[in-house]
């Protein structure tokens, strides 16, 4: 990867992105992932971003939490450097920790103890569902060579503190992938929202938080783009709460 392939762009009032201008970006999925799980848990002391690709979701929690201990932990090659890069250039190597890794083998021996929040971003697409891109960071970004959804509950429940927060992104066709994971890993779904790119279209992904404590589940839907394709209110508000323009 040379330099001038790669853009460096704005993330939250005070971090900026570099990112490839060719393979996996920054998305909406990373905006409002890390909106939810820093509002689930705004006084964590640790967090861990599962599969935390180029970072960005990690840099835009880190933003809101303030001092917390930060950990990362990223398979694929070139997210893995580029997330180096960006916790570097934003001033957070020395309260941060990136593990070059399968999350599903770094969290059976997980040494740096308990986290009060957990975020995950997994793909989408199980393996033979879709055709892989020929570019090895953008097809680990959307098909499930590392596992799913599942497999990142699974990874969270493992290292989650009692009283903690898993928040993960997924697929909103198929809410039940996430309700059988959550159960499979000791975690209860207590919070989803929906996330709909435009008025009057499905839901593009949800997001969940899921915690050890029982109760119920609150579910609501954020609708980005109004059926005229203006930015919704809560569209903005994604982008105010990391101190963004509107």
């Amino acid at each position: 990867m040379i330099a001038d392939e790669l853009t460096r762009d704005k993330l939250t009032a005070d971090f900026d992105l570099w990112q490839r201008r060719r393979g996996h970006r920054y998305s909406l999925d990373d905006l409002a992932t890390a909106w939810v799980a820093a509002s689930a848990r705004p006084g964590a002391a640790r967090y861990l971003d599962l599969g935390c690709g180029i970072g960005s979701v990690l840099l835009m929690v880190a933003w809101r939490l303030g001092p917390a201990r930060l950990f990362g932990v990223e398979a694929q090659d070139a997210s893995f450097a580029l997330a180096r890069r960006n916790v570097a250039d934003n001033g957070l190597d020395a309260r941060t920790t990136l593990v070059h890794g399968d999350l599903r083998a770094v969290t059976c021996d997980w040494p740096h103890g308990a986290c009060d929040l957990v975020t995950g971003t997994p793909p989408y697409l199980p393996l033979g569902t879709a055709l892989p891109s020929a570019d090895p960071q953008r097809a680990a970004a959307r098909i499930e060579l590392r596992g799913g959804v599942e497999d990142y509950l699974a990874a969270a429940a493992r290292v989650l503190a009692e009283d903690g927060a898993a928040v993960v992104c997924s697929d909103g066709r198929y809410p039940a992938r996430v309700l059988d994971g959550a159960a499979r890993a000791g975690l209860v779904p207590r919070a989803r929202v929906d996330v709909v790119a435009r008025a009057g279209a499905g839901p593009l992904f949800a997001v969940w938080t899921c915690t050890r404590v029982p109760g119920e589940l609150a579910h609501e839907t954020v609708t980005i783009r109004d059926a005229e394709g203006n930015r919704t209110a809560a569209s903005f508000e994604m982008r105010q709460f990391f101190g963004l323009e509107a």
